[in-house]
């Protein structure tokens, strides 16, 4: 009980913004709904309310459908009751679903390979993961096969000499396949727990960034049995709809690429607590069935937290 207390106040401090142009503000839905009576205006503006927040088209539609239906049966006639059938409609749209992180059987290094576009906030991302694998007292080891980007390379060592984490590197512009092939021999040597594969920032439609990736997966997969053994999508939450076209151009183009089979395991979502924006997460949701696996809730390695669908709702309409 104490551990869940503990999430879901870093969720709902996390969650402020949002849930103060959401929820709470004068403009909030808690305003625009306590002390009236249900009726077509209430509902429109509660829709707009929803779509602000960003919780996407999809999901607005099925929560107004719901409320407009339930609204004309005689089922919800005052606003207060909207936002207990919001609460229950939208914890109800996660079904149930293994949101951990997949890890190696015994004696194998999992292998995490990380991806995203530039300025997602990747590597902090990551530095998040490894702190709280480090609390997990496991051994983890960072490659860094983003050799393009100047700086990628000096910022996630960094992060490593922080975080006691040895990073695996390479030249300059050398290639990112070769330092994947460096990085597992070095884990399977030192018997690490965990390998982090870091990766150049790309967009989905750039196609030799893309097959990069794939020959830096097929790299893994020669090198370690089943890995990777997670793909993560790093998303910045502040970025609203385009995080959502994001995590629906990337799972289909890793699906559909014979070099990246089995796609998209998983999302991290960062940089939740700098936005107004984190209805994402439901709009997310509603359009894919990539799992949102972690949120960052904060600037230092130790804010992260795992996606908790209940608690991120308890969270969002917390008084």
């Amino acid at each position: 009980m104490g551990f869940f207390s503990k999430t879901l106040d870093r969720l709902r401090q996390g969650l402020t913004r949002t849930r103060e142009v959401l929820v709470e503000g004068a403009t909030g839905i808690r305003s625009m709904l306590l002390g009236r009576r249900l009726d077509e205006q209430l509902i429109t503006e509660l829709e707009k309310a929803l779509l602000t927040a960003d919780v996407g088209v999809m999901a607005t539609a099925k929560l107004i459908d719901g409320i407009r239906a339930d609204h004309k049966a005689g089922k919800l006639t005052r606003g207060e009751d909207v936002l207990d059938y919001m609460k229950g409609e939208l914890k109800a749209m996660w079904p149930e679903q293994d949101r951990r992180l997949r890890f190696a059987s015994a004696g194998t290094p999992t292998v995490i390979l990380v991806t995203g576009i530039n300025g997602a906030g990747k590597t902090t991302s990551i530095a998040k993961l490894c702190a709280m694998l480090r609390k997990q007292e496991k051994q983890v080891l960072l490659a860094a096969c983003d050799t393009f980007r100047a700086g990628a390379v000096r910022q996630l060592e960094i992060w490593g000499e922080r975080l006691g984490v040895e990073v695996i590197k390479g030249q300059q512009g050398g290639d990112p396949a070769a330092v994947a092939f460096d990085a597992c021999k070095a884990a399977l040597a030192r018997n690490a727990d965990v390998l982090i594969v870091d990766t150049a920032g790309r967009l989905h439609t750039q196609d030799p960034l893309m097959r990069q990736l794939g020959k830096i997966r097929s790299v893994l997969a020669r090198q370690i049995p089943g890995a990777p053994h997670e793909t993560i999508l790093v998303l910045d939450a502040t970025s609203g709809q385009n995080a959502l076209r994001q995590a629906e151009e990337f799972g289909r183009a890793m699906t559909a690429s014979a070099e990246l089979p089995g796609g998209l395991t998983g999302i991290f979502l960062a940089k939740l607590d700098g936005t107004a924006k984190g209805g994402i997460v439901v709009a997310i949701r509603s359009a894919t069935n990539i799992p949102v696996k972690f949120v960052g809730v904060g600037e230092t390695p130790d804010d992260i937290e795992p996606f908790d669908p209940d608690g991120f709702v308890e969270a969002l309409f917390a008084a």
